[in-house]
């Protein structure tokens, strides 16, 4: 077991992920969702001494903490910020044609839901923003006071598969009719007094990681960029995709059955009890492996 940083506790499957990419010395990989650097620090130990990772996150945010986590590993740790829907255009500029391994850990990060300002989680009382990179023009408060009530609708139920989609739609509209809606809070409040669900999930998760996907494009990103990857690996390369929600992994098992590559595994792999006792996050993920023939 490589000894971890403080910083990488977070990072969920850290030793499934290394076992699924066969992290070696001297290897070349790609952490396509960069994050705080979690999944790389452990990459960039496991291929030492002289192992090369290109981090690539479109939060500028991430980019700058994952460069301070990760500096003592001087140049063999490449960061690039950008959409991984660009993943060979971005790559392309390191200089390196071809990958042993390469990473997708999706969803909303850390650093993005512990920042109440960045507007993600309904934890945490902020303004609705939810855009993974700021320079993306629309924001959950433009969605939410300005689109109309079958648009609303039509991104809760195909995005958040929300089973009161409609309802929640039009309580939306109605409520800002009288008063714009300003805060995280505020909309989980209004979503809570309208579904009544007795779950361990709040009435809010649904509709906040649709309006996510929504604004920030997650799943027809994630569809380009399974193809360029499996296009930059190495003949015995590993691709890795950890997904926490059916839209996600129902896309990535659908890409790997068509990928002319080899499925790692018989079955999906999932998180230890061990690891979602001390990480909620992981509750949900679902890791899927390939290897380029």
């Amino acid at each position: 077991m490589i000894s971890i940083s403080s910083f990488a506790h977070k990072a969920v499957m850290l030793d499934e992920v290394l076992n699924v990419l066969l992290v070696k010395p001297g290897g070349r990989y790609i952490d396509c969702t960069l994050g705080s650097g979690g999944h790389s620090y452990a990459i960039l130990d496991a291929s030492s001494p002289d192992g090369i990772l290109v981090g690539i996150d479109m939060d500028p945010y991430a980019i700058d903490e994952a460069r301070r986590n990760l500096s003592f590993y001087g140049d063999r740790f490449i960061p690039i910020q950008g959409n991984f829907v660009n993943l060979i255009e971005l790559v392309s500029r390191t200089g390196i044609d071809k990958f042993d391994g390469i990473l997708f850990d999706l969803g909303v990060s850390s650093i993005q839901l512990d920042n109440s300002e960045r507007g993600f989680s309904f934890n945490k009382d902020g303004p609705l923003d939810m855009r993974m990179d700021p320079s993306i023009k629309i924001t959950a408060h433009q969605i939410v006071n300005s689109f109309p009530m079958e648009k609303l609708e039509s991104i809760f139920r195909e995005f958040g598969e929300e089973r009161s989609s409609y309802k929640i739609a039009r309580a939306i509209v109605e409520y800002r009719k009288k008063k714009e809606i300003s805060t995280t809070k505020e909309l989980a409040d209004l979503i809570s007094s309208v579904v009544k669900r007795k779950t361990k999930i709040h009435p809010a998760t649904r509709v906040f990681m649709a309006l996510r996907i929504y604004i920030n494009n997650e799943l027809d990103n994630l569809r380009n960029a399974l193809e360029q990857a499996v296009c930059l690996l190495k003949p015995g390369g590993r691709l890795c995709v950890i997904s926490y929600h059916s839209l996600e992994d129902r896309i990535v098992k659908r890409f790997f059955k068509g990928s002319g590559c080899r499925i790692i595994g018989k079955s999906v792999i999932t998180p230890t009890r061990d690891e979602i006792l001390v990480n909620r996050r992981a509750r949900s993920a679902k890791l899927r492996g390939l290897e380029k023939l």
